[in-house]
């Protein structure tokens, strides 16, 4: 649909920009300031159940159903982590000729854009604002459609990618009837709600499915256009998940040897590579919750696996599992073997961890690290990940129960904790309240997202990779003990907040406890000048 269609978009409103964290208004930008909720007072505000009955009674069951079944949801409401549409933003933000548009709540495009950008984003997002008169009128959608219409400029953008959040979902914004394409700039419309996407990390299927769904009509209405960097001559292995850069590299040299080649990784950095990715006769699922994605695949007749190259018995597995869904003859597949794993297994060797180790997070890549350091040397009593299970995450959890693991999906924060407290670790890897619960025990902690999944886990170059940052934080752990006993008592009881009265003073211990009481009654006395 264009101008020449004879529908002419309504002109949108003035763009904005906020020189910090970059956020373009579009359409009716008069209407910015007004509170957004949805029909009959609904707002953002409202519980998750209130919010999904809103969005089933505006017509988005069907959406709600299939969620529920791509990204069942665990025994308690949803796991503790952040807005969901951020997986999904900053998929959109990584590729190259995407325009990103949110349309949600004010409070929410401002904290997922600063948190976009404190992740190194450098890009603007498009914003839609709207309040209740333009949500109940449909006068949102028809600003969505002239914020398209403004941004569709195929010297600049290959898509555009529109999310409803919460409330826009809740009251039933039907992106589906934007056009498909704008001269030519595809326009993708996906829901992200809060309450019905559980994890950022599934958020980022919900847009890399969308665009592989995409991607594939257009190659069966005819040929497509090719990859903008060198094709593979040999058959390639598309690689499902983000991951550390370093590991694409690793994973192409460990198929090297079987006459294979590492293809584009998914979420892609282009659209393109879609094209490519859909060519690959195999899919490694190396994060194993992309259930949309898979299914895009396997609509397109493409094999799918599980696992990844972790570790040696990991790395064995896989290229076992590679070449049997490429027929490749058992020859083949042990040169591959003995070319990788004599490397893979001295590089343990020579950075051995030891400790017991408790991990959690809501990467997705929870179990492959908890795999690494079992091969390590390290005993992991306890897996915890925020997302599902799925088929292809059995080898994994298969192995990892083998090992004396308890491996705990939809993982909760007082799942992670109650672990903490009852293994009582050497190191407890998990999320930021995790980690600071665990120091508080004097136990050391590592931040999963940014100490752990930002390191390589494949082949031999991921092997030696969480050694050093391992075994320094366990080292650590005699500092907890003396840091706690200093400051034993100090913030707790009768020593925390600002008392109107003196306290009861409670019977003295010996240790660090006798200094601090002498110094809040010094504080407590009056000055002698």
């Amino acid at each position: 649909m264009s101008e020449r269609d004879g529908l002419a978009p309504e002109p949108a409103g003035e763009l904005v920009y906020d020189e910090v964290a970059p956020v373009t208004v579009l359409g009716s930008t008069a209407e910015a300031e007004a509170a957004p909720t949805g029909g009959e007072g609904l707002g953002c505000h409202a519980g998750a159940e209130q919010l999904r009955a809103r969005a089933i009674a505006a017509g988005n069951r069907e959406l709600l159903e299939r969620y529920a079944r791509d990204y069942p949801k665990g025994p308690h409401d949803k796991p503790q982590s952040m807005c969901p549409a951020f997986g999904s933003l900053r998929v959109g933000l990584r590729m190259r000729r995407t325009a990103t548009v949110l349309t949600g709540s004010a409070c929410c495009v401002y904290g997922l854009t600063f948190t976009s950008h404190f992740y190194g984003a450098r890009r603007t997002v498009g914003y839609v604002p709207f309040n209740s008169e333009t949500l109940v009128t449909g006068k949102l959608f028809e600003d969505v459609r002239a914020a398209v219409f403004e941004l569709a400029d195929p010297e600049r953008y290959d898509a555009i990618v529109v999310t409803n959040l919460c409330v826009p979902t809740a009251s039933g914004v039907p992106l589906q009837l934007l056009p498909k394409t704008i001269e030519g700039v595809r326009i993708i419309g996906i829901d992200v709600p809060g309450f019905g996407v559980p994890t950022h990390a599934e958020a980022k299927d919900v847009l890399a499915g969308a665009m592989l769904r995409y991607a594939r009509l257009e190659a069966e209405q005819g040929p497509v256009a090719a990859p903008s960097g060198p094709r593979a001559e040999r058959p390639t292995v598309t690689l499902l998940g983000e991951m550390f850069p370093a590991d694409p590299v690793t994973i192409g040299e460990l198929l090297e040897p079987l006459g294979l080649a590492c293809g584009p990784v998914v979420p892609t950095r282009e659209w393109r590579e879609l094209y490519a990715a859909l060519a690959s006769p195999v899919v490694a699922a190396i994060h194993p919750f992309y259930t949309a994605a898979i299914r895009e695949f396997e609509t397109a007749g493409r094999t799918i696996l599980g696992s990844a190259p972790v570790g040696v018995e990991g790395t064995a597995a896989w290229l076992e599992a590679v070449g049997r869904a490429f027929d490749l003859p058992a020859s083949r597949i042990d040169a591959a073997k003995a070319a990788a794993l004599p490397k893979i297994r001295a590089a343990l060797e020579a950075a051995p961890i030891r400790g017991r180790i408790t991990v959690s997070g809501y990467e997705g890549s929870e179990l492959l690290v908890a795999r690494l350091l079992v091969e390590s040397g390290a005993e992991v009593p306890y897996v915890g990940t925020a997302c599902p299970r799925t088929p292809w995450s059995d080898p994994d959890r298969e192995w990892l129960e083998a090992k004396g693991a308890m491996v705990r999906y939809r993982a909760s924060l007082e799942d992670d904790l109650a672990a903490v407290e009852a293994v009582k670790p050497d190191l407890a890897i998990g999320t930021t309240p995790v980690v600071q619960k665990a120091k508080e025990r004097a136990i050391p902690a590592l931040y999963f997202t940014n100490l752990i999944s930002a390191r390589p886990l494949m082949g031999a170059a991921g092997a030696g990779s969480l050694a050093r940052v391992v075994e320094g934080a366990i080292a650590r752990r005699e500092r907890f003990l003396g840091m706690r006993a200093f400051f034993e008592g100090v913030g707790a009881g009768e020593t925390a907040g600002i008392w109107p009265d003196k306290p009861e003073p409670k019977p003295v211990r010996k240790g660090a406890i006798r200094v601090v009481d002498r110094r809040r009654e010094a504080a407590l006395e009056p000055s002698p000048c």
